[in-house]
Parts: structure tokens; C-alpha cells; sequence
């Protein structure tokens, strides 16, 4: 009788010893220790996308879009120069978020446009914008903030938005 009871006494003094041990050695609970800025950063980020899906699932489907968007007929095609020699190649689609209306003026002003562009790639380019991690969303904002504001120098505020479409970098 002994023999039979011995096997489950054994796993349960085996089961009560594991769960000890796991409560002895659990680590101690953090303390919130303070959020960088890096951190608030995101968070805030983060709550500000929150709130405009919000808003965006509050808006009428068939209420009338406030916004149309233009595309930029041709690529943008950018060197990358290291060292006096061709590093690579960035090739770029934008299009424009702009108010109801502008298809026609932006279409009359694409050359310009397209000059002041390539300009504002030319110098993120000649800046480092198109080395490394050229994708991160720190690096593309300040592309489009540039981007944007060329625009709104051309065309004027009804120019809301640069949208990157495509953006490709080929290492030659």
C-alpha cells in the first residue's frame, strides 16, 4: 500500500515545492519609473491617432470629401552622391492632398512644381536623408514638411498635404 501511495505523495510534495519556489523567485514588481521623452512622445502620438480615427468613423460617409488628391504625373528620380561618386539612386511618386478645385491650377504649375521638388530631394539627398534607415518616420516627416511647404510657397494653402507614395532606393 505504501509502494502505491509513495509515487503520489512525491508529486505533490514535488508540486507544493515547484509552486514555492516560483513565488520565492518572482521578481519583484516594478515601479513606474518615469517615461522618457522619447516615450511621452509615442504615447502622445499614439493618443492623437486615437482621436482622429475617432473622427473619422463620427464622419458621414456621404457627406462630400473636403479634400482631393492630385498625383504627380511622373517619378522623381534623385542621385545620391558619396564620396564624388554615385552611391545610389532614389526613386520617388508624390501626390498632393489639396482643397476641391486646384486639379487645374496644380496642373498648370506641375513643371514649376516639379522643379521646386526635385530641389527640396536634392537637398535632403546632399543632406543624408537618403543613407541608412531612410524610411524612418522621423526622417520622411521633415521630407514632407519641406515638401509641403515648397508647395504651399507655389501654389498657395490650399495645398494641405505631400503625400510619398512610392519611395525606392537602388545602391548602385
Amino acid at each position: 500500500m505504501i509502494a502505491k501511495l509513495l509515487p503520489v505523495i512525491l508529486l505533490v510534495v514535488g508540486t507544493a515545492g515547484g509552486i514555492g519556489a516560483g513565488i520565492m523567485m518572482k521578481p519583484a514588481p516594478e515601479e513606474h519609473a518615469e517615461m522618457d521623452e522619447n516615450s511621452k512622445e509615442a504615447m502622445h502620438k499614439e493618443e492623437e491617432m486615437e482621436k482622429e480615427a475617432k473622427e473619422m468613423a463620427k464622419m458621414d460617409p456621404e457627406a462630400e470629401p473636403k479634400y482631393e488628391y492630385i498625383k504627380i504625373q511622373n517619378q522623381f528620380v534623385v542621385p545620391v552622391v558619396e564620396h564624388e561618386e554615385l552611391a545610389s539612386l532614389v526613386v520617388v511618386s508624390l501626390s498632393l492632398e489639396t482643397d476641391i478645385g486646384m486639379n487645374e491650377m496644380v496642373h498648370a504649375y506641375e513643371p514649376k512644381l516639379r522643379d521646386v521638388f526635385l530641389q527640396v530631394l536634392f537637398d535632403h539627398a546632399n543632406m543624408g536623408g537618403f543613407q541608412g534607415a531612410f524610411t524612418r518616420s522621423d526622417v520622411l516627416a521633415t521630407l514632407r514638411t519641406a515638401l509641403r511647404e515648397a508647395a504651399q510657397r507655389q501654389l498657395g494653402a490650399g495645398i494641405n498635404d505631400v503625400l510619398i507614395v512610392e519611395i525606392s532606393r537602388q545602391d548602385v
